[in-house]
Formats: C-alpha cells, structure tokens, sequence
C-alpha cells in the first residue's frame, strides 16, 4: 500500500481545504452515528482522513482514535486537534489492509473506506477482531446502482487501474449493496440501520451490533 500512501500524503493539504459535496448527508450521517454512541464508548475510526468527523463525534465518547493510511492526513488531523484541544482524541496512522490491532473498541466506525482496501474479506475480518462482542461497526460506502450514474461509476472505474499505475488514483474497487451485505451477514452481524446518502450513486450507510 505504499503507492496509495503516496498518493493520499501528496493530495491532503489540497483534500483538507476541499468542500463537502453534500452537506444534507454528511449532516445526516453524522447524526445517525452519534444516536448509536454512547458517552462511555471507545471507539475506532479507520480511514479518518484529516478527522473533521473524530472532531465532532469524539467529545460525544469516552475515547476516540482516529487512524489513517496517510502520514500527513495523521498531521492535518492533529493540527485542527491541537486547536480544538479534545483531550480524548487521539489520532495515529493505520493500514486496514495489511494490520489489526490487539485493543478491542466498543465501536468501529469506516466511512468512505472499505471501497478503498484491496482486500474487503480480510478487512472486515480485521474489523470483526478489533470490535469487542455487542460492539457495534458503522460503515458508509459507495456502492453501484443500477440507474445511469451506476454505469457512469464502473465506466470511471475502468480507468482507475491506469490512473493508479501513473501515481494519479489509489487503489479501488466498488461492489454491489447485496454484495456488502452478504459479507457483513458472513460476520453474523445483526443490521440495526441501514441506507443510502445520498441515493445514487448510492453511499450505503450501515449500523451492524456484533453478537455478544
């Protein structure tokens, strides 16, 4: 993954001053996310980018780590802490796709990554080992659909291999919402919520408790 850290450290200045596309289900997400979280929680972000989420969700917890592929996402992420001061939020660099940690979290959040690791089984196999039992893994990930956008999506995909190859795209692979949901219910993971926001392309946003 050493090319894909290459590419996120050098777009994160340039990622960090970059507008929310869709502010409505950003919003939404991060409601969503909160009602599910208790004040006593720790908890997991993976793929935390440069931690506008870990800002807002971290003082609603106990604890909260933010990790990341990218050295200076990481860097960014601390800066903004340092000015916020959240005494209880840390943030460290992370590969999904290649480790897991020993600590155990009461929930693990992933939005806009699982899309992102090359190896999807062995990443939520990953996630599985690191939630403790009851836990609860909330992810939101883009997803194909069926409509126009949906063909428009797998045409971009086909050139993403090439554009990764000159250094100008990370690694990626899109699968279907059946797909995602058929490898969560593999876990034997309980759905509590579920969606898309937006709709289309769909970003599927998923709440799943592990069993106890």
């Amino acid at each position: 993954m050493a090319s894909d850290r290459k590419f996120w450290n050098k777009i994160a200045r340039k990622y960090a001053t970059s507008k929310i596309s869709d502010m409505a289900s950003y919003e939404y997400t991060l409601a969503r996310t909160q009602s599910h979280l208790l004040q006593t929680d720790q908890v997991l972000e993976l793929g935390c980018g440069t931690g506008s989420m870990a800002l807002v969700l971290a003082p609603c917890v106990g604890a909260y780590l933010g990790t990341d592929l990218s050295d200076e996402m990481i860097a960014i992420a601390r800066e903004k802490n340092a000015a916020e001061g959240i005494a209880h939020l840390r943030f460290d660099t992370f590969d999904l796709g290649a480790h897991q940690m020993d600590q155990q979290f009461d929930a693990i959040l992933a939005f806009n990554l699982l899309h992102l690791v090359p190896d999807l089984n062995a990443a939520l196999r990953r996630i599985d080992h690191m939630l403790k039992p009851g836990g609860v893994f909330i992810s939101k990930t883009i997803c194909y659909s069926s409509d126009w956008r949906g063909i428009a999506l797998r045409a971009i995909m086909a050139v993403v291999p090439i554009l990764r190859a000159f250094g100008k795209a990370p690694y990626a692979k899109i699968t279907t919402i059946p797909d995602l949901h058929s490898r969560i219910d593999a876990l034997g993971y309980e759905v509590l919520e579920q969606g898309n926001h937006p709709a289309s392309p769909p970003r599927r946003y998923i709440v799943a408790r592990k069993p106890v």
